[in-house]
């Protein structure tokens, strides 16, 4: 063969690695910015951005939920629609538009209470775990084998033993991406455990960037905790760890649990392939209190954005106030102009962070992206030592928010979350009172304009990287 002829076949197939990649982009990618980096990367580059695009631009995990989601519909085994809740006042265009979002109905008939730290959570959660009868799920993003998880370790082996079908799922990366010892120690005694999008193929290393952040521990389908908790010895603050995690739990009790069930469900058969059955993950539910609820989850797969949806609906309902607390504050664009509009609009808006996180890298983003909130009238407060985890949000002192989504692009884009919305003034009071009593220094144009160049710099670097932190 011609060196002539092996040009041309060189060029030819330049041409039509360009071609179809561009066609994929074209006909798949929602984002204008993306489409238009990938058709550029693969025009310059037509072999190395194929690759490229063939590893990290193809979203496998929505192709992949949706063949699952074809297979088992999760919402027909909602509890009776006897407890199906509508909601009025003010608030039923939300209640209606996240109906719509999620597919998934206002539960009436609930029971939620807030629970701090792992001094008073992880009690509760242990005793619910020692006392179940039928089945424990559990979920977590962080499962460490420390002092703290060895004691789940144990309750969940435990239970195992007794007879009782448990469930947990790890995180792939959280929980330790080369060995997790938590999953290993509880794999060895035959508790099934499944390691969420784990895998040490470098075809599969796309993946490594899309994180199961959930935490969701159910017991006998009648008893659900849910929030920012992770579970380590970093989050019993009253034994002063080296570096104290302070967060935020909520024991949820009532006919929502059975939505909480599901949405571990579905990442379970998403991870291992398995139909958890409706005996005896799935019992029939009563009301226990009065609080209407809502499961909301969101991931790159069916559920993509749902919980940012949900937020920035909440923000356009807000009459008087809207109060977030987050451990990690970089919102994309949408976030950032709906919050802005309402600040403008006379809302009283409450940032509540951290002073500073567990990422210095996110400290430095955040800084450079201040600015806006600010300019606007938002009021960015720090909250006192030590580092606070929660992931909180109240509008109008009625509508509740919470659960492991934090206010970030990686966490409302790339990471599968798990939220509860809750219809209920007692419940919102609370909450809102809590990120109140952690407003302590208030940030100011000036404490950004005194950083000294060489910071503001850094700062506006770090910034670049929104997308990825």
């Amino acid at each position: 063969m011609s060196w002539h002829t092996l040009v041309m076949l060189a060029l030819a197939a330049r041409v039509c690695v360009a071609a179809c990649v561009t066609m994929h982009v074209l006909l798949n990618k929602r984002e204008v910015g993306a489409a238009i980096g990938w058709i550029g990367i693969t025009a310059l580059m037509p072999f190395t951005g194929g690759a490229l695009y063939v590893m990290f631009g193809i979203n496998r995990v929505h192709r992949r939920a949706r063949k699952l989601i074809g297979r088992q519909s999760w919402h027909s085994r909602t509890v009776s629609s006897r407890w199906k809740r509508t909601e009025e006042g003010g608030f039923a265009p939300l209640a209606d538009m996240v109906g719509k979002l999620t597919g998934r109905p206002l539960m009436s008939g609930n029971l939620v209470q807030m629970l701090h730290d792992g001094d008073e959570a992880y009690p509760q959660m242990l005793d619910a775990i020692g006392g179940a009868g039928s089945s424990v799920l559990l979920c977590s993003y962080i499962f460490r084998a420390d002092d703290a998880g060895d004691r789940f370790i144990a309750a969940l082996i435990a239970a195992h033993r007794r007879g009782v079908a448990v469930r947990v799922l790890v995180d792939g990366i959280g929980s330790g991406y080369f060995r997790s010892p938590a999953a290993h120690a509880l794999r060895r005694a035959g508790v099934p455990v499944g390691r969420f999008m784990h895998s040490m193929l470098p075809w599969r290393m796309p993946f490594i960037n899309m994180r199961n952040h959930k935490k969701i521990l159910v017991v006998d389908g009648r008893l659900g905790f849910m929030g920012g908790l992770n579970i380590g010895q970093e989050n019993l603050v009253a034994h002063h760890p080296d570096h104290p995690v302070s967060d935020t739990h909520f024991r949820i009790e009532g006919p929502v649990v059975h939505q909480l069930a599901e949405a571990f469900a579905q990442d379970w058969a998403f991870t291992t392939g398995e139909d958890l059955p409706a005996d005896p993950f799935f019992p029939e539910l009563a009301p226990t209190g009065d609080v209407p609820a809502r499961i909301v989850t969101a991931g790159p797969d069916s559920d993509l954005e749902k919980i940012e949806y949900t937020m920035l609906q909440a923000m356009t309902m807000a009459r008087r106030s809207i109060r977030l607390m987050t451990p990690y504050f970089l919102p994309g664009e949408r976030f950032l102009t709906e919050l802005a509009l309402a600040a403008l609009r006379g809302i009283e808006v409450d940032i509540v962070m951290p002073g500073h996180s567990n990422h210095t890298l996110i400290d430095w983003a955040r800084a450079a992206n201040l600015q806006r909130f600010l300019d606007s009238g938002c009021r960015v407060w720090q909250a006192s030592p030590p580092f606070n985890h929660s992931k909180l949000m109240v509008v109008d002192r009625h509508w509740t928010f919470v659960g492991s989504s934090n206010l970030d692009v990686r966490s409302l884009r790339l990471n599968f979350e798990v939220n509860i919305e809750a219809y209920d003034t007692a419940t919102a009071r609370l909450i809102d009172d809590f990120i109140i009593t952690h407003r302590r220094h208030r940030l100011t144009h000036y404490d950004l304009d005194r950083r000294p160049l060489p910071v503001r710099l850094r700062d506006a670097a770090a910034r670049l990287l929104l997308p990825y932190l």
